[in-house]
């Protein structure tokens, strides 16, 4: 295992979260040039079979790339500059009427909307909601939010300054459990490092806020291994895609999202 990841990923941290329940996503807009970015950390068994997923534009859909497994979305972007990821919380009811995500919602999402406040009504329309997880969008005109559900009950956490963090608690209420949250805490404080003392902003000081956040892989439940399976860094404005799998320097993919959007046919790239 590497420790330097495209000088983005430098420090390691020894958590007490299990990898199941860790996860950290954050979205970020530049004061000084506009530029909005995102960077996520997902914390899973290493022994999934991950994957990118490029889908081409149609007459009806947009181009969009996801990453997951099983055939399932945990988080993507799409051409129209419309991001989404999600992190486990403590169970929660299901609301009346509503049922839980069925077949690629992800992909179904970034394939018809284009904005924070479309994604937001689409989950509506489609009457899902999360039991176990929240979800956050972001999109290209700097407005993010974090959608969950407590007690039945949809509540929307609209991005106050010019960022927003998401973990493994609710934020509406964080009684609930996974709080205080030390990844938050970091993530949180390096912002705040950043937008006071950095001259220069890019994609590599945003996904430096989450280094602190990473799960070094190690030996979780019944002999299987558990960590940060891959780390994703998303320059919304400028169309820029990296991931770094396994915490591993030379399993880095960088990818032109102009360039993959325009391709006219889909496009799997396997992470090993």
């Amino acid at each position: 295992m590497k420790k330097i990841i495209l000088a983005l990923i430098f420090t390691f941290y020894f958590p007490g979260y299990t990898p199941l329940q860790a996860c950290s996503v954050v979205y970020f807009v530049d004061k000084k040039s506009g530029k909005i970015y995102v960077a996520n950390n997902e914390d899973f068994w290493y022994d999934t079979k991950a994957i990118i997923q490029i889908m081409p534009k149609s007459k009806k859909k947009l181009a969009r790339l996801w990453y997951g497994w099983d055939d399932f979305a945990q988080g993507g972007v799409n051409e129209a500059g419309l991001f989404f990821d999600g992190a486990v919380t403590p169970e929660q009811n299901m609301p009346d009427g509503f049922h839980k995500p069925k077949g690629n919602l992800g992909d179904d999402l970034l394939a018809h909307c284009a904005t924070v406040q479309q994604a937001i009504d689409f989950f509506e329309e489609k009457k899902v909601a999360l039991t176990n997880a929240h979800i956050m969008f972001g999109d290209s005109s700097g407005n993010s939010a974090i959608v969950e559900w407590i007690d039945g009950e949809r509540k929307i956490i609209y991005q106050s300054g010019n960022y927003q963090i998401m973990t493994n608690f609710l934020l509406s209420d964080t009684t609930r459990g996974n709080y205080p949250c030390y990844r938050y805490n970091l993530i949180e404080k390096a912002i705040g490092d950043l937008n006071k003392s950095a001259p220069e902003i890019s994609l590599r000081e945003v996904g430096n806020t989450v280094a602190g956040a990473v799960q070094v892989p190690r030996e979780v439940e019944n002999g299987k291994i558990g960590g940060t399976l891959y780390s994703s860094f998303i320059n919304i404005s400028d169309m820029e895609f990296i991931l770094v799998f396994k915490l591993d320097n030379t399993k880095i993919t960088k990818l032109d999202l102009n360039e993959e959007f325009a391709r006219k046919k889909k496009r799997k790239i396997k992470l090993r």
